[in-house]
């Protein structure tokens, strides 16, 4: 691929997303839900592996793109020499089973010569729909369980794998396509209208992010944050997907390519804790909700991620067709790291709780009885070693953050009132002696002496940009001095070019980037210090790196001055919210109470 991920925007119903190129091609899209197969793939490809473009025949001199106000409807400007033409892109907020994709097309300025060529190829760019003509100008194709209807304002061509449309487009004319996807055996669905659609969704998205009026230095990029955050949401569950795409690599042409369209426990804190600071009581608690039922039953079995439904099996399996970014191979499908043992999030699980007790969110008494099988289970497991918050797939170590983890699980359930009735005297007892033990093993065996810091694992003198995260779970106070040399230490080693990494570069390769929420998570511990012009300079340069648009993914490559990995990212969105509210504070803090 030629282009960069900075180039690609973002719209989406509720229930999946589509990644729009700023040349005007839809690369991305799974339907009918974030999950699904790819029926838009050459965001991994290239053209015939599926896309919809739609944009001037002639090449542009200039293109200009934003979204239109606190919206998810994007706007793109394409200048030419023969005039100017407007692009709007939406995804109507979906109220049943049927999705649809809508664009509008606007002569501003003179006359443009336009094109649209809309090649869907389902299963990850491989299978063309079988497609018909209807009686009322519908193009419409089918493709095992998919069904999709074709329309447009324009005369449409079509063979049996791509749909065409070349028009012109004068100052004040409108046209419209639309593309709606049901299943094959349902009848075609209605025409859109799509203007309606257009009034009714800005309505939507700036109904939704008005409830928002929390000071901050950056109120745009926190707004397009939170507008991300409700964009990964699976509205039908509460479920909030790490991000919306596959295959997109930590490392350029790596192997590093995860599939990131899926719900993990580990996030769970810090999107209460984003969502609530904002004001989104509601979605906080649905965010909470989806977390209890997914985790429900037995802790012996629960998974790190599960699916936007609570589905828990993410098989992975490798797309060997596809390319991939930039030959970034293989593109995974699926996550077999939904299996490993993580210990961490019981202490996410517990902790998110607590943070929703603290903020005055509805509890019951069946939540109580789900965190004790929890804290139950960590109570036998927590001297186990696991695979750690980066999902290594190697051999298991005891991650201090994994350890710290469970010392808050423990920590948390013993602080909520809720838990009173499940927490008889004598587990109390054992509990609190628990806790303490934890607590000096984690202090004594992730202490390293030789350097004056805390470590990434037992047994090594490595840092971890999750060090980060002590103090902000609470686990020791911000002045204590081993936190204070233990930031230090992850300050003097792992930054690079003003942003945090995960890993010491030497150690794990130059080419992976730096983490966004690691640097977020740095900007938290600095304000807690009370370093407040430190913490302001190093936002100001998260901010900076977001695209034109304002989205942000897992990574930021400092040599090349570009964006890495999967696009948009919930974690970095959430950590800059997290990060920008605290500093304006006052905010709910993780460990209080």
């Amino acid at each position: 691929m030629s282009t960069k991920l900075e180039d690609y925007a973002m719209i989406g119903d509720g229930q999946t997303i589509a990644l729009v190129n700023r040349t005007g091609s839809i690369d991305w899209l799974c339907l009918p839900r974030f999950d699904s197969d790819a029926c838009f793939a050459s965001l991994l490809g290239d053209a015939s592996h599926g896309c919809w473009q739609l944009s001037p025949q002639a090449e542009p001199t200039e293109i200009r793109r934003r979204y239109c106000g606190d919206t998810l409807v994007l706007e793109t400007e394409f200048r030419t020499a023969g005039g100017i033409a407007q692009v709007l892109d939406f995804m109507p907020i979906r109220k049943d089973k049927e999705s649809a994709l809508v664009r509008i097309v606007t002569g501003i300025e003179g006359e443009v010569a336009m094109r649209s060529t809309l090649s869907a190829r389902f299963d990850y760019g491989t299978v063309s729909p079988w497609y018909t003509d209807s009686k009322n100008g519908a193009i419409i194709g089918k493709v095992g369980p998919d069904l999709v209807v074709i329309r447009a304002d324009v005369p449409m061509q079509r063979d049996q794998e791509t749909v065409t449309a070349d028009f012109r487009v004068k100052t004040g004319e409108r046209f419209a396509f639309t593309l709606q996807h049901d299943g094959s055996t349902s009848e075609p669905p209605l025409p859109l209208d799509a203007e309606r659609l257009l009034g009714e969704t800005k309505s939507w998205w700036l109904d939704w992010i008005a409830r928002f009026n929390k000071p901050t230095e950056w109120p745009d990029l926190v707004k397009r944050s939170l507008i991300v955050l409700k964009a990964l949401t699976y509205f039908p569950t509460g479920g909030i997907v790490a991000a919306g795409t596959t295959g997109l690599p930590e490392k350029p042409g790596g192997q590093m390519n995860w599939d990131y369209r899926y719900c993990w426990l580990r996030d769970s804190t810090f999107t209460l804790t984003a969502f609530l600071n904002a004001g989104f009581k509601d979605e906080a608690h649905e965010w909470l909700h989806w977390l209890l039922r997914a985790v429900a039953g037995d802790p012996d079995r629960i998974r790190i991620a599960y699916r936007v439904d609570g589905g828990r099996h993410l098989y992975e399996w490798q797309a060997d067709w596809l390319p991939g970014w930039e030959g970034a191979r293989p593109v995974r499908v699926g996550n077999g790291a939904a299996r490993q043992r993580q210990l961490d999030i019981f202490g996410e699980i517990i902790d998110s709780t607590h943070l929703a007790e603290r903020a005055g969110l509805e509890r019951s008494d069946w939540e109580g009885a789900v965190e004790r099988r929890l804290v139950l289970r960590v109570a036998e497991t927590w001297r186990a070693p696991d695979q750690g918050l980066w999902e290594a797939r190697g051999r298991p170590k005891h991650y201090v953050y994994s350890k710290a983890m469970a010392w808050v699980a423990v920590d948390r359930f013993l602080k909520m009132a809720s838990t009173q009735s499940h927490c008889e005297p004598e587990l109390r007892t054992k509990l609190e002696r628990l806790r303490d033990e934890m607590h000096a093993e984690i202090c004594a065996r992730g202490w390293s002496e030789k350097r004056g810091s805390f470590v990434a694992h037992y047994a090594t003198r490595r840092l971890d940009g999750s060090l980060l995260l002590l103090p902000l779970v609470g686990f020791l106070p911000i002045d204590d001095p081993r936190i204070t040399t233990t930031i230090a230490a992850c300050e003097a080693e792992l930054m690079e070019g003003g942003f945090m990494r995960r890993h010491k570069a030497p150690a794990f390769g130059t080419e992976e980037g730096s983490f966004i929420a690691c640097s977020c998570w740095l900007a938290n511990c600095m304000v807690l210090q009370g370093r407040h012009d430190e913490a302001r300079a190093l936002l100001g340069r998260i901010a900076g790196i977001a695209n034109e648009v304002g989205l942000l993914s897992e990574e930021y490559h400092v040599r090349e001055g570009r964006l890495l990995g999967n696009l948009p990212q919930a974690l970095s969105h959430l950590s800059f919210i997290n990060a920008a509210l605290n500093l304006s504070g006052p905010v709910l803090q993780r460990g209080g109470g």
